[in-house]
């Protein structure tokens, strides 16, 4: 029997790693027509190893620039896809948890693997081949309140929530 079927929403962005995140955006703005996306700037100047966003459609779609080192802080970062979906989606995702995918480790991807990126949800797995994926959910309050609190889930962080709140004053 296969699974339910399941479907990721739209393409959100592609992990790029590059030596110097600000020598290759210039390069895609003065090649291809990409911009910084400011209001994801906190990513990159506010989280040592972060990812740049960079976009040619006004942030739609997205480019992550992640400076390519062995010391970076956050989970290994790898070429890979991430998708966007609404709350509703990402909630029945969770709860459908653990379903046939793994995580990163290998393990089943399970609800309380999900990560708060302060202005984001999301849900890093593999597929069977080993190529990486996220799914991404930018309603946060929703997810927050309709998942992590109702189901009491305790969310995978990078960093702590201070430096969010830090750069937000």
């Amino acid at each position: 029997m296969s699974p339910k079927r399941f479907r990721v929403g739209r393409l959100d962005h592609v992990h790029i790693r590059v030596p110097d995140r600000d020598v290759a955006a210039r390069w895609y703005a003065d090649y291809l027509g990409f911009d910084t996306v400011d209001r994801y700037e906190f990513w990159a100047s506010g989280i040592e190893g972060g990812p740049l966003q960079i976009s040619a459609d006004g942030g739609k779609t997205m480019l992550a620039l992640f400076e390519a080192s062995e010391g970076h802080p956050m989970a290994p970062q790898v070429t890979g896809v991430a998708f966007s979906v609404d709350a509703e989606s990402f909630t029945a995702f969770a709860r459908s948890l653990p379903n046939g995918i793994n995580g990163p480790s290998g393990e089943p991807l399970r609800t309380n693997d999900v990560v708060d990126f302060d202005m984001c949800w999301a849900y890093n797995f593999t597929d069977p081949w080993g190529n990486q994926f996220e799914l991404n959910c930018y309603d946060y309050e929703r997810i927050r309140t309709g998942l992590v609190q109702a189901y009491g889930v305790d969310p995978v962080r990078y960093w702590p929530r201070s430096l969010y709140d830090q750069y937000r004053k």
